[in-house]
């Protein structure tokens, strides 16, 4: 019996040490995981949260979508002295959203694109926000590839990165991107921002032309103009933001809003009406990404006002500053945006003293002088007075260049100053502005106009964004494209 007894005590005994035994490994392995994984987190968790890639490429929805281009003609009226800035003509051609299997705009319109697929995807590391990126930036403006294959859409970027420019600019057309309250067509963006986030190249977007369905009632809709509602400019900049997280940098809100073409408004122009709708873009935005850089609308050199029955029509560019002001702006941005083209004197030129060319067919800056003609006295003004209002942001050219139609059959109406120069002055001018934007200390972001809407537009001579474009016929490279690529190697060398 007290064997028994003796050999059930060892049993016990031996039941309670393998217990303590195996609790002690069993702690030992935990905290071994704890420690591993800091603090707690599953194994599992932490492999996928490392093993995702750096910078993946998201990719545009499966679903095509069809939208048409469709851009404001901005030609010169010299006849009547209005020195309007160039901008981007109509171009009256369907695009299809990457696809093999073409497909009828009946068919596109009927597709709901699916959700762009940000999920999981990382913004684009830099060093620092786009917004505290201080220092001179040059920029390109890029038209998206019009037959939405990416492969084209890459052949623009690689051009990009030959020129050595860390930036491009495109324009968001509103109207054309959200036709129908609550229905969009983003098959532009969606081609474009993956592809110049692959890249590394950072994006300014210009918001312009609110949809019919978003304006006055009364509204006259040969001309662009802004929405009845700012709200309604909110919540799309807001669905913007949201699908493309990290691949938007800069924003400008509107463009060339001193004419009735681009704010047409049944009140007309008017520069308070612009500052509210830049307060609610801006405070939007920044709710979103702050580190997103707000640009305002740059006016258009005109030097004139024109007024039609009590209605303001055009507003000379240089008293539109100070109406702006006056109004606020500098309260509702980062960056005053500016445009200026430089017809046919050099950016080093005031208008005051720029010596008479005999030999120039385009007459205005030596028989009609006026600060609008010039580069260097349109841009010095702005920055004076944006300091004499105790501003401290710095100018965003959002569009500057020099036509040259010297490769072209023909010329634009109006544009008898682009047969004034030469390719090669062309060349000279854009490196001699981007050298003085950046002595002056006043200009943040400068936007070259344009990389290539000369073949996108088949070199139609008659378009007056070809003359600007650095490629001219037949893909070849103009002058300026190789003096741009050899001042941003000089450049980066000497800094």
């Amino acid at each position: 019996m007290a064997k028994r007894t003796t050999v059930k005590r060892q049993i016990r005994g031996f039941a309670v040490m393998w217990t303590a035994i195996s609790l002690t490994i069993g702690l030992a392995v935990f905290f071994a995981v704890y420690l591993t994984y800091s603090g707690g987190e599953s194994p599992l968790s932490a492999q996928s949260r490392v093993s995702l890639p750096v910078t993946p490429t998201p990719q545009p929805p499966a679903g095509p979508t069809i939208t048409p281009q469709i851009r404001p003609s901005q030609t010169p009226q010299t006849d009547a002295g209005i020195i309007v800035a160039q901008s981007e003509q109509p171009v009256a051609q369907a695009t299809l959203a990457p696809t093999q299997t073409p497909i009828t705009v009946a068919q596109a319109q009927a597709v709901q694109p699916e959700q762009f697929e940000a999920t999981n995807t990382p913004a684009p590391t830099a060093t620092l926000l786009p917004v505290n990126q201080q220092g001179f930036v040059a920029s390109i403006q890029v038209q998206y590839s019009t037959d939405f294959n990416p492969d084209t859409q890459r052949i623009w970027m690689n051009d990009v990165r030959a020129l050595g420019l860390p930036w491009i600019k495109m324009q968001v057309r509103w109207a054309e991107m959200e036709p129908e309250d609550d229905e969009y067509l983003w098959g532009k963006l969606d081609l474009a921002l993956p592809i110049a986030h692959e890249y590394g190249i950072q994006v300014l977007l210009s918001v312009v032309a609110a949809p019919e369905w978003a304006r006055e009632p009364n509204a006259d809709f040969t001309n662009e103009g802004p929405p009845a509602d700012d709200a309604d400019l909110a919540d799309f900049l807001t669905d913007m933001l949201n699908r493309y997280p990290g691949y938007i940098h800069a924003i400008e809100i509107w463009n060339e809003t001193n004419l009735i073409r681009e704010w047409g408004a049944s009140t007309g122009v008017s520069a308070t009406d612009y500052v509210q709708l830049l307060r609610v873009a801006n405070r939007t935005i920044k709710d979103i990404d702050p580190g997103i850089i707000v640009i305002s609308a740059a006016p258009s050199p005109t030097g004139v006002n024109i007024n039609e029955n009590g209605v303001t029509l055009i507003v000379d560019d240089l008293l539109y500053v100070d109406q702006l002001i006056a109004a606020g702006v500098l309260d509702h941005m980062d960056c005053f945006g500016a445009h200026h083209n430089g017809y046919n004197i050099s950016p080093s030129e005031l208008w005051e003293t720029v010596p008479n060319d005999t030999t120039a067919v385009f007459r205005g800056p030596f028989d009609n002088r006026h600060p609008s003609w010039s580069f260097r006295s349109t841009l010095t003004t702005y920055a004076n007075k944006i300091q004499a209002a105790g501003g401290t942001q710095k100018l965003c050219v959002t569009e500057f260049g020099w036509a040259s139609v010297e490769d072209l059959e023909g010329y634009p109406i109006g544009f008898e100053f682009a047969k004034d120069n030469t390719l090669q002055e062309q060349a000279t001018w854009i490196v001699e502005a981007l050298n003085n934007m950046e002595e002056w200390g006043f200009v943040w972001i400068a936007n070259i106009w344009n990389l290539n809407y000369a073949p996108q537009l088949g070199w139609d001579a008659t378009n007056d964004n070809v003359p600007y474009s650095l490629i001219g016929p037949n893909f070849s490279k103009r002058p300026a494209f190789d003096a741009i690529s050899a001042w941003s190697v000089a450049r980066r060398e000497n800094q």
